[in-house]
């Protein structure tokens, strides 16, 4: 047999067996294809619109236990309105210390992923968005927010105010925290210390 005819051969092999298989898997059109290695397909998991035998009523999706919170989702009783802005500088505390390395350091890394295009890299609401014609935000290191409490802080972040929209979905609770601590470490590194008077009799 020539290497022709061995080609032919091999080819017309494989064009029945390419057939067969066709038929076999596809016996009826209405019927789903044989899975192959379906561990994807068949979740271990219960659907969430599935019945679920192991739990009273059969229904997947519960409604959470009563009285209990999902991690993350510590609920904040206040609104965003003023009064409540203000309450929150009263009650509301940075639970890092000015020291925390560790915080300060992940509020910088926050500060520059979502702070620094409105509020630039020193707080001085110079970013780029202020360049494209987009209202520059008060300065970090003005003296309304040096005034302002860390509270009050908290919550502009958490609910926007005026221009600046509200953060919670984007930035977590301790990383709103962080960034507040960050924020102070640029106040600090801003603020020029007031000269002493002159000793008297000498003219300054």
């Amino acid at each position: 047999m020539t290497p022709r005819n061995i080609l032919n051969v091999f080819l017309l092999v494989v064009l029945v067996t390419v057939l067969s298989l066709n038929f076999v898997i596809r016996r009826d059109p209405g019927q789903r294809n044989v899975e192959i290695m379906a561990e994807m397909v068949n979740s271990v998991a219960y659907e969430s619109q599935a019945e679920n035998p192991a739990v009273v009523g059969g229904n997947t999706a519960l409604q959470p236990v009563s009285g209990t919170i999902a991690r993350g989702f510590m609920p904040l009783h206040y609104e965003a309105t003023p009064e409540d802005a203000k309450r929150a500088g009263a009650e509301l505390m940075n639970p890092f210390a000015a020291e925390d390395a560790r915080s300060l350091d992940r509020g910088a890394t926050v500060y520059a992923n979502f702070c620094a295009v409105c509020h630039g890299a020193t707080g001085l609401g110079d970013g780029p968005v202020t360049t494209r014609g987009f209202p520059p935000p008060p300065s970090l290191n003005g003296e309304n927010a040096l005034k302002m409490s860390d509270g009050q802080m908290f919550h502009i972040l958490t609910y926007g105010q005026k221009n600046m929209p509200s953060y919670p979905s984007q930035v977590t609770r301790g990383d709103r925290w962080s960034v507040i601590l960050y924020i102070r470490s640029l106040q600090k590194q801003t603020q020029r210390p007031t000269p002493p008077p002159p000793p008297p009799g000498v003219n300054p």
